[in-house]
């Protein structure tokens, strides 16, 4: 059992470089929970932080590009609004990523949101995190 004193957070960059936003999210996810450690313990953050570049560059395989929609609502009557994935790539490709990792994590308790909140997402490949010295990390082998 890990105890959140003991763990040692590294930080990775992923290049999204014509990889699916599926297979990019799980790999991102699983890096986000710690799923690949040994000292995994599900109620504790044991998770890496994760810096993913280039997310304009990822690709959306099938019909997704036009048929697949993310929701949202307001709460107000009349407060339904929805993106196409097509359209939210084009347009703010950090936010498509941010959407498709944040629902493979714990959604529902604040040891999600600690996870998602190591997540950091660039459309290009500048970043602002060279002082942690972030590993690159090559997720082609890992799928």
């Amino acid at each position: 059992m890990a105890k959140p004193g003991e763990i040692e957070h590294k930080w990775y960059v992923v290049d999204a470089t014509d990889i699916s936003l599926g297979r990019l999210s799980s790999v991102v996810a699983s890096i986000l929970r710690g799923k690949y450690k040994p000292t995994f313990t599900p109620n504790v953050d044991t998770g890496d932080n994760v810096i993913v570049i280039n997310a304009s560059k990822l690709k959306l395989t099938g019909k997704k590009a036009s048929d697949k929609i993310y929701y949202r609502h307001s709460q107000h009557p009349g407060g339904l609004k929805h993106e196409v994935a097509g359209d939210l790539l084009a347009n703010n490709p950090a936010r498509l990523v941010e959407y498709s990792v944040k629902k493979m994590l714990p959604t529902k308790n604040t040891l999600g949101h600690q996870q998602f909140l190591k997540l950091h997402v660039y459309a290009g490949e500048d970043h602002s995190h060279a002082a942690q010295k972030p590993e690159v990390l090559d997720i082609t082998n890992l799928i």
